[in-house]
């Protein structure tokens, strides 16, 4: 794929969908964390799970105009989703943990930014995933 079609209308419609669908989790997540006492994992875990709804949702129909069958992209959807959030958070967690190492803050402390870095890294890693993989173009096939 030429590298100039990564960056397109497709790009800037995700992000956009991003946007909310990242304020929304963010607000599922820390309210778990904070007022409902739920861990590092758990509350991030479910806020991607909400999240992950509202951005089939919205990415089938509004990003990708992907009419594929509704079971088939959910699936490749839910991998893509899993695999994304295992992958960032997973490198969150300890690289955001090291680079504050040398700061004396409370742990709470370095597990929110780390929940806020490991979303910026799903973000990315779930772009890819949805654009290549569950809701491929036909017509990015055919650019190849």
């Amino acid at each position: 794929m030429p590298r100039d079609r990564f960056f397109d209308l497709k790009l800037v419609k995700f992000l956009a969908v991003g946007v909310l669908n990242t304020l929304f989790s963010a607000v599922v997540m820390f309210l778990l964390y904070n007022l409902a006492g739920f861990g590092y994992w758990g509350s991030s875990a479910i806020s991607y799970v909400l999240g992950a709804v509202l951005s089939y949702v919205l990415n089938k129909k509004f990003t990708f105009q992907n009419e594929d069958v509704v079971w088939k992209t959910a699936l490749k959807f839910a991998v893509n989703v899993a695999v994304c959030y295992l992958l960032a958070y997973s490198l969150a967690q300890p690289a955001v943990t090291w680079l504050l190492s040398s700061i004396k803050l409370e742990q709470k402390i370095v597990e929110q930014v780390a929940m806020f870095a490991g979303m910026i890294l799903y973000t990315l890693f779930n772009y890819v995933g949805q654009r290549f993989f569950a809701f491929k173009f036909k017509q990015d096939e055919e650019e190849k």
